[in-house]
């Protein structure tokens, strides 16, 4: 499925808020501006919606993503704890992910996140050691949830 092909991704972002909706939409057409040739992975759980970006088809590579949940919108970074953030803008308190919310795109620090994202996708590319870069520049669903825990909103 090419990037372009957005049905299934819009289909399953009708569950959550309009506003959630278009922040996760305006995220997704800014990395993809980023890195067209990189290949977005969709997540359907059950509480959350995620969609990331990996140098390959495989979660392990996701170097950012993107999480749409009952409470917004977060923009995240899979090996987070290993980003060089010296404005503190990225939470979280466990060993590998961070991440930063999003309750509006237009004061989202797209600068600052840039220079994130550059680290994070170097880091990346650094944990495939031998194994091939694919990038293809597909979106591709990789898991859907038969049972969502999350009320259509």
């Amino acid at each position: 499925m090419a990037r372009s092909d957005i049905d299934d991704l819009l289909k399953f972002l009708d569950a959550f808020p309009p506003e959630s909706r278009e922040i996760a939409l305006a995220l997704r057409d800014w990395v993809w501006s980023l890195y067209p040739k990189c290949n977005e992975l969709i997540y359907d759980n059950y509480n959350f919606l995620a969609f990331g970006w990996a140098p390959t088809d495989r979660m392990s590579d996701i170097f950012c993503s993107i999480a749409v949940g009952t409470r917004g919108v977060i923009f995240g970074f899979m090996w987070g704890v290993e980003l060089d953030d010296p404005k503190g803008l990225l939470a979280g308190g466990g060993k590998q992910f961070r991440s930063i919310r999003v309750p509006d795109f237009g004061k989202f620090p797209k600068t600052y996140i840039k220079g994130l994202i550059k680290q994070a996708y170097l880091i990346s590319l650094d944990r495939l050691g031998n194994r091939p870069q694919t990038p293809e520049g597909q979106t591709v669903v990789k898991s859907i949830s038969a049972k969502k825990r999350r009320p259509k909103m």
